[in-house]
């Protein structure tokens, strides 16, 4: 029985020190994946272009807002019978501000949505040629750490590598 054991736990130390892969993990690094997106140049011009896109928006939907109020009070220095007629004319310009309101929001929805996607692949294929050229074997997003030494994070190479990009593709347009 004695023996059984030893070679139990002989054969347990030799899968952990060998075989086990947690333990042949040559560099490991992580990246903040919120501040690469905050400090990449692109990702700062695709924000900026969307915030001024909504303020576009928003100064259509005010318009449109403006003149709904104005057609209201109008309507209501009508007479009754008057104000009958034109009821549905102002149900029919609220209903096409509420359809606009919703078009434009789907709108910007659906561009920020291609606009991460876009950024996110691009952060991944930067990080994936740095891990290969520098030799790491396993990059982590550091919002699933709870703990990690300093020398772990490769963000602002990342950073670096990514705007450099950006600038360069930028020029040659």
């Amino acid at each position: 029985m004695k023996k059984i054991l030893i070679a139990f736990w002989a054969v347990l130390f030799f899968y952990f020190l060998f075989l086990n892969p947690v333990f042949s993990l040559d560099k490991i690094a992580c990246v903040d994946l919120l501040r690469i997106a905050k400090e990449y140049t692109k990702a700062q011009a695709y924000n900026k272009a969307l915030d001024d896109k909504q303020t576009a928006y928003r100064a259509e939907i005010d318009k449109k807002a403006n003149e709904i109020r104005q057609f209201q009070d109008k309507l209501n220095l009508l007479s009754e019978k008057e104000k009958e007629a034109k009821r549905q004319e102002l149900e029919n310009k609220i209903k096409a501000l509420d359809d606009f309101i919703k078009e434009k929001e789907l709108d910007l929805r659906k561009t920020e949505l291609e606009n991460t996607k876009e950024i996110l692949k691009e952060i991944e294929d930067v990080v994936k040629q740095y891990a290969e050229k520098e030799g790491y074997t396993l990059v982590l997003d550091d919002r699933s750490l709870l703990y990690r030494v300093d020398t772990l994070d490769i963000t602002d190479k990342i950073i670096e590598i990514l705007n450099k990009d950006y600038a360069s593709k930028k020029d040659k347009r």
